[in-house]
């Protein structure tokens, strides 16, 4: 097999390593991310619980760099202090060089069993969290499969003629293999993607564990650059993390490697095998700078903010987040049905924007009230009435024009869906709010299962919004007919919710007692709102024939 094909080979694999990844990534965010980060920031409050969440969260997301950017934004947004912020990162590169190491044992078993199972889940049922859970079961036996492609495009290496002379260079100017890893890793960006492809190598016999262990620590400072460049545009608050784990990471990979070109320290330490030796150079570096971490992170910290601080403007007043745009709404294609149906649609979809963000914002409240936020939510669902009035006169000036049938029911669909999505506005700002005053005004605070419960319930409210305004777009069949049936879902939930609220009653819980009110009436009109929801997939569900006077029709085999 001629170097070409073998690189092509060994392309594939990395790149399905990445991609499955990538799948397992997305699959934990959208079935279990709300829940995460919600549970995220309530733990960060403690800066040692942070390091035991943040571990867990890069096993289960397979990436430190994507806890790095969540933690940031948590830090950034003034729900957690930076010293948590940062120690949570130090957790999440230990967890992610976790992952390589569960990775390096024979689970060529799971292959079939992860893909069979995943393929089975996702093609037999419409809920969309079973749907996800299947395609993380698929992508960690693609995951696994690339190892396996990895390991087999590697094999013709060992008698190549070239690749023992640039190994023989490598391991004699270790600071070129220690740049290489790093370029390579940022162009993966995934550390997991570095070290599996070094351990590789090292288990065909085709780099030796010294040069191992000087690329890891490549791979280390390539994974702490990834996340600062992702966030170089952002605010300097969200930046403060993101560099001060390149600042810890980096600056302790390149302190690491002078150590072990000046004392050379035996490699067997770290174990008998190769493999087993990188794959723990990459844990042990990671626990080093942990624990290193623990008492230099309130310098690191105030090193970071200074050098974010340097360019920041200094006087930046805080974007409100109510602000005006240009109407799509434009009067002149009134006689052409198609375009102005097509304008009325694009505004629609703002509101859907702008009530998403309501929707979103009013739980951030529940948890850390804040006036000048309240106002500004407030604010927001006065745009909400603004765009909901200049539609509806739009639709209803459409409606006198010549229009087919297809355009007259179009047009009644949005004037609908505009209608729903006011009065959903109306009930975050006139109850959801109020109850979030009341809960600042008499610093009452939920128990933990009942904030638990709060969060669960609006996270599945706030994937069914996602689902509506999709169905409102695309009108897509199987999207309406899955967004009626999470409103089952939905309502199985709220009494499920509603009971484990009662028993805390029965028991007497202060915090239960003092809160009930709010509990309740939150529920209802998280419920509320994912009803008036779902009732937008109704109009393509009958113009399918797919509703009964008042359920939906069993789906025909």
């Amino acid at each position: 097999m001629n170097g070409s094909v073998v690189l092509l080979h060994l392309a594939g694999a990395v790149a399905l390593l990445l991609w499955a990844t990538r799948m397992v990534r997305t699959g934990v965010e959208r079935t279990y991310g709300d829940r995460l980060r919600r549970r995220l920031r309530s733990v960060m409050k403690r800066p040692v619980l942070a390091v035991g969440f943040g571990t867990a969260m890069a096993i289960a997301l397979q990436s430190s760099t994507a806890v790095t950017l969540l933690v940031g934004s948590f830090v950034g947004s003034g729900f957690v202090s930076g010293i948590a912020g940062l120690m949570a990162v130090r957790g999440a590169e230990v967890g992610s060089a976790l992952v390589v190491k569960i990775l390096s044992y024979d689970l060529t078993l799971l292959v079939p069993l992860c893909i069979l199972a995943g393929t089975t889940i996702f093609m037999t049922t419409e809920r969309r969290d079973w749907r996800q859970n299947g395609r993380i079961l698929v992508g960690i036996g693609l995951l696994i499969l690339s190892l396996e492609m990895t390991s087999q495009a590697t094999e013709p290496l060992r008698h190549s003629q070239i690749l023992p002379v640039i190994v023989g260079y490598l391991s004699s100017d270790p600071i070129t293999a220690y740049l290489l890893a790093a370029l390579i890793t940022w162009l993966f960006h995934s550390s997991i993607a570095g070290v599996i492809l070094l351990v590789s190598f090292a288990s065909r016999g085709l780099i030796q564990p010294e040069l191992g262990l000087v690329m890891v620590l490549g791979v280390n400072l390539g994974s702490s650059i990834i996340a600062p460049i992702l966030t170089r545009n952002a605010p300097p608050e969200t930046r403060v993390v993101p560099l001060g784990n390149l600042m810890m990471r980096g600056a302790g990979s390149l302190v690491i490697l002078t150590l072990f070109l000046i004392f050379h320290p035996p490699v067997s330490l770290l174990g008998s095998d190769p493999v087993d030796q990188i794959v723990h150079a990459h844990i042990l570096f990671n626990l080093i700078i942990l624990l290193a971490g623990i008492p230099l992170s309130g310098l690191v910290l105030r090193a970071t903010e200074a050098l974010v601080n340097l360019n920041a403007p200094k006087a930046q007043p805080q974007q409100p987040l109510a602000t005006e745009e240009v109407s799509a709404l434009d009067p002149s294609v009134l006689d052409t049905p198609s375009q102005a149906l097509a304008n009325a649609t694009r505004e629609v979809v703002r509101v859907c924007e702008t009530v998403e963000l309501m929707l979103r914002r009013i739980m951030d409240l529940y948890e850390k009230p804040d006036p000048v936020r309240i106002k500004e939510l407030a604010a927001l669902d006065d745009l909400v009435d603004r765009r909901h009035a200049d539609i509806k006169l739009y639709l209803a000036r459409l409606a006198t024009r010549n229009l087919s049938d297809y355009e007259a029911l179009r047009t009644q669909e949005l004037l609908g869906a505009c209608v729903k999505l006011e009065q959903v506005g109306d009930i975050i700002v006139r109850n959801m709010l109020a109850h979030a005053q009341k809960k600042m005004d008499r610093k009452l605070e939920f128990t933990d299962e009942g904030w638990r419960e709060l969060s669960q319930f609006h996270a599945l409210v706030l994937a069914n919004a996602h689902l509506a305004f999709n169905v409102l777009i695309s009108r897509d069949e199987h999207t309406a007919r899955q967004l009626v049936q999470e409103k089952d879902r939905l309502r199985d939930m709220e009494k499920e919710t509603s009971q484990q609220h009662f028993s805390r009653l029965r028991q007497g819980t202060t915090r239960s007692l003092e809160t009930s009110t709010i509990h309740l009436d939150t529920i209802r009109d998280l419920k509320q709102i994912n009803s008036l929801l779902a009732s937008m997939a109704y109009p393509v569900l009958e113009e399918q024939g797919l509703l009964r006077d008042t359920r939906l029709k069993v789906a025909q085999s």
